[in-house]
């Protein structure tokens, strides 16, 4: 090859021999790039990895923080429930006193009414009857008019009778009481609870289908007696013992809603609470 024509290549080799070199250098400097852009990015690991444990450690104590709140909010729950179920104890067991007490003073108050009745009775049979013959009576032979028969028992005698036959265990006695309150009284005082007391000696006795049909008349035929939510809630508990839930949730419901604020509405309530 001639002088001339090398001089002229020289460029070109020049030009190669330079663009080869640039080329290398830009892998290093690239090279250098990849390297430090995995130091960085190792750091930030390093960083999100320590934030993310920080994180943790803080999402942690407040867990404990929660939890104890929540273990010490059980723990005065638990008290206040305590508290609240010896409270209810307490007003049911002064509300069965209180009915003890309205009873023994009811008892009390028939008591004083059969002594009474008893007294009016015997001033009857004293003015009704006959009057001594004295001696020499020309109209000792006449005919007198008969002297109608007298009441000697009157309806709180039987009611008292009733009950203290049923507080002997003598049901058939008691029984027999409460039906002749019934069957000649059934306006006077005594008779919507002498139709209860009737219903409870029939359950007594074995006799549920006549307890719980005279529970329903005494409602029906008396409902704003004091007893009458009582003898419904007697007949719910009477149905459901013999497994008649839906009738037994019925008399329930009315003794809730009929009358929410009698002695044994809260118990129907808690009965309709167990029985959903």
């Amino acid at each position: 090859m001639g002088l001339p024509r090398l001089l002229r290549l020289l460029p070109v080799l020049v030009l190669g021999s330079g663009a080869c070199f640039a080329t290398r250098n830009d892998v290093r400097i690239l090279q250098g790039d990849i390297l430090t852009l995995r130091r960085e990015s190792a750091a930030a690991d390093t960083a999100r990895a320590r934030q993310v444990d920080q994180l943790n450690a803080r999402v942690a104590q407040n867990l404990a923080v929660v939890n104890d709140s929540l273990r010490a909010l059980s723990a005065r729950m638990v008290v206040s429930n305590g508290d609240n179920r010896s409270d209810f104890r307490q007003i049911r067991e002064m509300l069965i006193q209180t009915q003890e007490l309205v009873g023994a003073s009811q008892a009390m108050i028939a008591r004083f009414q059969a002594d009474n009745e008893r007294r009016i009775m015997e001033a009857r049979q004293a003015q009704l009857a006959p009057a001594p013959v004295a001696p020499g009576d020309t109209t000792a032979g006449a005919v007198r008019p008969v002297t109608p028969p007298v009441e000697t028992v009157g309806p709180a005698q039987l009611y008292t009778e009733g009950l203290a036959q049923a507080t002997r265990g003598n049901y058939a006695a008691a029984q027999a009481a409460f039906e002749e309150i019934l069957a000649k009284y059934p306006t006077a005082e005594v008779t919507p609870d002498a139709m209860v007391f009737l219903a409870d000696a029939y359950d007594a006795d074995g006799k549920a289908a006549q307890a719980d049909s005279m529970y329903l008349r005494m409602v029906r035929e008396h409902p704003r007696a004091t007893r009458a939510p009582t003898a419904l809630y007697k007949l719910g508990n009477s149905l459901a013992r013999r497994g008649r839930r839906a009738e037994a949730r019925a008399m329930m419901e009315r003794v809730s809603k009929e009358y929410p604020v009698s002695e044994v509405a809260d118990f129907a309530r808690e009965w309709l609470m167990r029985n959903r």
